[in-house]
């Protein structure tokens, strides 16, 4: 099966370059739903690149038979984050230009509906996959008018052009899966949203964090995308319609920022086929994994997240190991503290406020006071 491949032209750059993302497209033999997978919005968390490229040559071996309906892959996503540098290391998780994170900007449809209680109560009597057909159009109507934005004397910022290219691909999709990994160090885990827990099982990993009501503002990419299904949602149950739409918005940390982990890729590859076969999207050998149904995976709210900083300038030294389990009171690092008092060098133990497992850490370890050490999930 070969992928109709296209190429996004982005901003142009004072120099007349004008960077590009490509996209490639792979449909199936049937019509369906739609899947969109994109990496390296974060410019040092490279490894998603790895898994859309397995992807692809996966895809591309298949027949369209074992495709239903059609999948969309964006890897390198964010060429200017890709592409920066401080010395040796990848700094691409802010633009450069106005210091905002890559993925604190996207449009969230909800923030301008202003008739949504309005338009549930027109729904009522109608099937989910017809509300389903309405309010994406609403959705998709309201995305259009951001064009008369940019092409007005003030034009319209970097950012806002960048993230209409990229939710452009997007909005009409049935599943969202964005690809990151930690800036620092960490496992494998995923974030999902709540009533989509059951799913979060499918890509077998062993952690994730669930963004209940109120914990997510609509800027970042996952969020921007399902916000206003999940308020829709909220709305329609209000009015005694309960509905859960057949759409999800995931994303999927795999593993350490800066580097291609072969074993972070292959857990990468594996849950996402996973995670389409059982929605029934591919016709794969084995797939979905027989132990999908029986997979014990640790979701936690936001709030059972603690991150640890700083408490004065120093280096970091014995700190625990990525994947250890602590207990409540238990010595998580010690800070090497140094002065300009005429004193002695002193030491500081920082112990674990609650038991948990140590999920991420930073990579620098020397730290000034309130730079970040590590973070450790509640379970």
């Amino acid at each position: 099966m070969n992928p109709t491949i296209s190429t996004l032209e982005l901003p142009q750059l004072a120099s007349g370059d004008r960077p590009s993302i490509q996209v490639y497209k792979f449909s199936g033999a049937q019509p369906g739903k739609k899947a969109y997978l994109q990496a390296n919005l974060h410019g040092a968390e490279i490894v998603g690149n790895a898994v859309i490229y397995q992807l692809i040559e996966i895809l591309h071996s298949l027949d369209p038979e074992q495709l239903v309906g059609e999948i969309v892959l964006v890897p390198v996503c964010n060429p200017f984050g890709t592409n920066q540098r401080s010395h040796f290391y990848s700094t691409g998780r802010f633009n450069s230009y106005n210091g905002t994170d890559w993925n604190r900007i996207f449009w969230d449809y909800e923030k301008e509906c202003d008739n949504l209680e309005e338009f549930a109560r027109s729904q009522t009597n109608y099937k989910p996959e017809t509300i389903r057909k309405n309010y994406l159009q609403k959705i998709q109507s309201a995305f259009e008018k951001q064009l008369e934005n940019f092409q007005t004397p003030s034009s319209a910022t970097y950012n806002e052009q960048y993230r209409y290219q990229l939710q452009s691909l997007c909005l009409d999709a049935n599943y969202v899966i964005d690809l990151h990994s930690s800036s620092n160090q960490a496992i494998e885990y995923l974030y999902c949203f709540h009533d989509r827990e059951e799913s979060a099982k499918s890509f077998l990993v062993d952690a994730g964090i669930v963004m209940k009501e109120q914990e997510y503002d609509g800027n970042a990419f996952d969020e921007a995308f399902i916000k206003p299904w999940l308020a829709l949602e909220r709305t329609l149950a209000q009015l005694g319609n309960k509905v859960i739409f057949d759409i999800e918005s995931w994303t999927l940390e795999l593993g350490s920022g800066m580097k291609m982990n072969p074993d972070s890729v292959e857990k990468g590859v594996r849950g996402v086929q996973n995670y389409l076969a059982q929605k029934g999207m591919l016709k794969l050998n084995k797939f979905p994994l027989s132990e999908t149904d029986s997979h014990q995976i640790n979701l936690v709210g936001r709030s059972q997240v603690n991150k640890y900083y700083a408490p004065a300038g120093g280096m970091v030294q014995n700190r625990v190991e990525l994947k250890s389990k602590v207990e409540k009171g238990e010595k998580v690092y010690q800070l090497l503290t140094f002065n300009k008092k005429g004193e002695l060098p002193t030491v500081i133990e920082v112990r674990a406020e609650k038991a948990g497992l140590v999920f991420d850490v930073s990579t620098n370890q020397a730290a000034n006071q309130g730079e970040y050490v590590l973070s450790i999930m509640q379970l």
